[in-house]
């Protein structure tokens, strides 16, 4: 695959121009890794993205000692990581390590920088595509965040998957069970006593209708069995955002935490420097105007 094309697959450069992407492709370098080499360290500083040509990479989080790592994600060929470094100097947030030989594209600031400031389409592009991202995030974080998906979900459902889920929840109780075996106790006492039985024994019409149920409640369960998966992800989306947003406003707190305690020790240091002062000069007299008179 051309490093364009793989360019053109992250979110960032996929609305750039066939020219800003190529000339992009032409400004990475490729760079390779032996099996358990390390591409960065958490905390090391960021200049470059990296693009993933062949092999796999690790992202974790290093654990303390004697503690294992929390692995975040497995890149593989195609994927992607490190691009806010092309914006900022942070610290990494986490470590990469190459699980097999790796080669990967790198992208340096320097490289991308100097290509946005010589082509005016592709400084405006990314721009856009930043101030979309940065849009959709305020619109997320403004709305509310917690909802009852489950509820919203379940009111939009037609009456074909309101059957479904009425089926697979009856099928997988104890009084479709005791109904299948009352019925059949009395399907069988029928034909057994009645003058005229309308099934006899095999009971095929009662067999041909036990099959017919069967076919009937496999597709509904997977309905119903599909439609709770949907519930599970729209559940988790929630959860998603509403921890992020939680997130977010702790990340806040503290911040107005950590100025309130700034504004109060440089206060408290103010009113040392005060009271210091007050009792520097109770201890020491005054001096009085005049002074004894010497020999006429």
């Amino acid at each position: 695959m051309l490093h364009s094309e793989l360019l053109a697959q992250i979110p960032l450069f996929d609305t750039l121009a066939a020219e800003d992407l190529e000339a992009l492709a032409n400004r990475m370098t490729e760079r390779k890794f032996q099996a358990g080499t390390r591409v960065f360290d958490k905390g090391d500083t960021g200049s470059s993205m990296y693009v993933v040509l062949s092999g796999a990479v690790q992202i974790f989080l290093p654990g303390a000692e004697n503690e294992p790592r929390v692995v975040l994600k497995d890149a593989r060929t195609g994927e992607y990581f490190g691009e806010l470094s092309l914006f900022d100097d942070k610290p990494r947030s986490a470590s990469v390590e190459a699980t097999v030989d790796t080669t990967l594209l790198e992208l340096t600031r320097e490289e991308f920088g100097d290509h946005l400031s010589k082509s005016k389409n592709a400084a405006m592009t990314i721009l856009a595509e930043m101030a979309e991202r940065l849009r959709e995030t305020n619109a997320m974080l403004s709305q509310r965040a917690a909802r009852d998906v489950v509820k919203e979900f379940e009111e939009n459902l037609t009456w074909g998957q309101r059957l479904a889920d009425k089926v697979a929840e009856l099928n997988g109780s104890w009084s479709f069970i005791l109904f299948l075996l009352a019925l059949t106790a009395a399907w069988s006492a029928a034909n057994q006593w009645l003058p005229k039985p309308f099934d006899e024994y095999p009971y095929q019409f009662y067999n041909l209708a036990l099959a017919i149920l069967v076919a009937l409640q496999g597709p509904l369960i997977v309905m119903s069995q599909n439609r709770q998966t949907m519930k599970d992800r729209a559940t988790a989306e929630t959860d998603f955002r509403v921890n992020l947003k939680n997130e977010v406003g702790i990340e806040g707190l503290l911040r107005e935490v950590g100025a309130l305690r700034a504004e109060t020790t440089k206060r408290l240091e103010v009113l040392e420097r005060m009271m210091r002062s007050d009792r520097l000069r109770a201890e020491i007299p005054a001096k009085k105007p005049g002074g004894p008179l010497g020999p006429s």
